[in-house]
């Protein structure tokens, strides 16, 4: 039988009715022909519960142990959905990480996913069972440790199955019914798109989108694997949501795709420091060591053997890179006259294969922002990406003008 891979998130079953719900779409695909992987998150809202009953229990905690509380959400989803397949009729199991095995790393609370092993869950289906019901977001350390991948893991469990069961193809059903052009909220003329490329997604993913966590595209990418996202609280239609697929399965690239939009950026800059070789390096280092995602960097041009540095990066590491830096700096690595920082920066961010074939883009771009009277702080390229930062409270005439000039609500 053909395989399909099916993912809920927290929304989708924060309560029974609504994992009855998502059952009856489980049934209705094993009516269809196929043998199906449904992975699940926890109910909406009890990972968080779960993550306040270990900080409060011990501030300082053993990650191993923060692994095995906060991952128990998902296998009493994973449970219930079972039992409400059992319900109506339908052959079906739950399976815990370790029961599959999904093999993983050591690295609690950020373990990236080994291998998983098809032969138990294949077994099963030869049994006649029809559905796999597996706990996302966990797997087993090679110590025999209960693991977690991350916040969004569900959706890296579920492509890495579909990668590992070779899935016809990889459904992720969530609370919004595709991938739009940009976010609804912010600009009214949103489209959903009927199919995006993995390039384009990824970078949405990385840029803000909250769609879908963003190494789960990277791992669809790498193995080829078909993603659909879809809502699951609307009726049942076969050609529903968005397709993330391969650049070759899509017609025709427009230059801009889609827009992102980042409120959660800072501006961080180094005054006067020395312009010399491994100046980047004494810098970056100490960021990377002290777990800072830097973004986009700036170097202004050299005047009296000194330079600027300016980066970006999320505002809740903006106390980590201080401290980081000024620690540098106190043991001579690095020598700097000030450290400014402007919190109240977004990035704004047009993404497009097509941008590859067709220029232009970028002075289209520039231009509208300049009409605006929007200010670029920083700018930052790509080959299917333009991003800039502009004052914060400019983020929604930004991406509503852009989205207007590239014409993203039309086909």
């Amino acid at each position: 039988m053909p395989v399909l891979v099916m993912k809920f998130g927290g929304t989708s079953v924060a309560t029974l009715d609504k994992i009855k719900r998502a059952a009856k779409r489980v049934g209705r695909e094993v009516a269809n022909g196929y043998d199906v992987i449904v992975v699940v998150s926890a109910m909406s809202g009890e990972t968080n519960k779960l993550v306040g009953y270990v900080n409060e229990t011990s501030p300082m905690y053993d990650a191993r142990e923060y692994d095995a509380i906060v991952s128990s959400g998902e296998n009493v989803t994973a449970g219930l959905m079972a039992l409400t397949l059992q319900e109506m009729d339908v052959p079906a199991r739950s399976w815990q990480g370790w029961q599959v095995p999904l093999k993983t790393t050591s690295a609690h609370g950020a373990a990236r996913i080994e291998e998983i092993p098809t032969d138990n869950i294949t077994a099963k289906f030869g049994e006649g069972m029809k559905v796999a019901v597996v706990a996302g977001f966990q797997g087993i350390s090679p110590e025999g440790r209960i693991t977690t991948l991350g916040r969004g893991g569900s959706d890296t469990t579920a492509v890495a199955f579909a990668a590992a069961f070779d899935a016809e193809r990889c459904d992720i059903y969530t609370d919004v019914d595709g991938v739009y052009t940009t976010d609804p909220r912010i600009e009214s003329k949103a489209r959903k798109m009927d199919k995006i490329a993995f390039e384009e997604m990824l970078e949405l993913a990385s840029l803000g989108a909250k769609v879908l966590q963003t190494r789960s595209v990277e791992l669809a990418m790498r193995y080829s694997v078909k993603l659909r996202v879809l809502s699951s609280f609307e009726e049942y239609d076969p050609n529903a949501g968005t397709l993330i697929c391969a650049e070759e399965e899509i017609m025709e690239n427009k230059p801009v795709s889609g827009i992102a939009a980042s409120r959660e950026e800072a501006k961080m800059t180094l005054v006067s420091v020395a312009d010399r070789p491994g100046i980047a390096a004494a810098i970056f280092g100490p960021l990377a060591d002290a777990g800072i995602n830097v973004d986009m960097i700036v170097q202004n041009i050299s005047d009296n053997g000194e330079t600027d540095m300016t980066f970006s990066c999320p505002t809740d590491q903006v106390a980590r890179a201080k401290s980081a830096l000024d620690a540098a700096k106190e043991k001579g690595a690095v020598q700097f006259a000030e450290l400014l920082c402007d919190p109240d920066v977004a990035k704004i961010s047009l993404v497009g294969i097509g941008m590859r074939s067709q220029s232009g883009v970028a002075a289209k771009m520039f231009d509208v922002l300049s009409k605006e009277g929007i200010n670029l702080k920083v700018i930052a390229t790509s080959e299917i990406k333009i991003s800039v930062l502009v004052d914060r409270k400019y983020t929604e005439l930004a991406v509503q003008s852009l989205h207007d000039a590239f014409e993203l609500d039309k086909v």
